[in-house]
């Protein structure tokens, strides 16, 4: 994987091949990057990354300058990887290891931006979950953003406050707000 922006651009980080991960594609993490340059600082963003595995997304934020990003992950060899990866790297990522479900339900802070990332052998039904909980919850500040990655199998248009989806080679981003 590599951070393809901000002071961290071009480092690559390498997770143990035992980690069941799925790491977004760099040219699928550069597109929704650039969609969302246009409409953040990222320096003033909350970030919550769902099933953020070895924290590909977190790194991303962190080096373009997002200070307050949280990870979840029910994975213990991938939040683990996080919190030595960031430490490495000088940027500070809470990571959590949960089920994202659990944490959803718990949780009572707001983000500015919430990225999930479920893997993508989820049935439709798990991916809507993650949308209701959100919304039901109120864990979407005002004017945020709810992004969901998934495969074409996967169709999530029909939800409330869906905005568009944005497709690059296998990932598609399903926007909400």
């Amino acid at each position: 994987m590599r951070i393809v922006s901000g002071k961290l651009k071009g480092r690559k980080v390498h997770a143990p091949d035992r980690l069941p991960t799925r790491p977004t594609t760099d040219m699928a993490k550069e597109a929704l990057f650039n969609i969302l340059n246009n409409q953040y600082y990222f320096d003033e963003l909350i970030v919550l990354d769902l099933f953020s595995g070895i924290g590909s997304i977190s790194l991303e934020f962190a080096s373009r300058g997002t200070t307050d990003i949280t990870s979840v992950d029910n994975f213990y060899g991938c939040v683990s990887f996080l919190d030595k990866i960031s430490k490495e790297l000088s940027v500070d990522i809470s990571t959590i290891k949960s089920d994202v479900f659990k944490f959803l339900r718990a949780n009572t802070k707001q983000y500015d931006i919430i990225f999930a990332d479920p893997p993508y052998a989820l049935e439709q039904n798990k991916f809507e979950e993650v949308y209701k909980l959100v919304f039901e919850k109120q864990i979407l500040k005002e004017n945020g953003l709810l992004i969901i990655e998934h495969s074409k199998k996967t169709d999530l248009s029909h939800l409330e406050n869906f905005i568009k989806t944005k497709k690059y080679g296998s990932n598609l981003f399903s926007f909400f707000n």
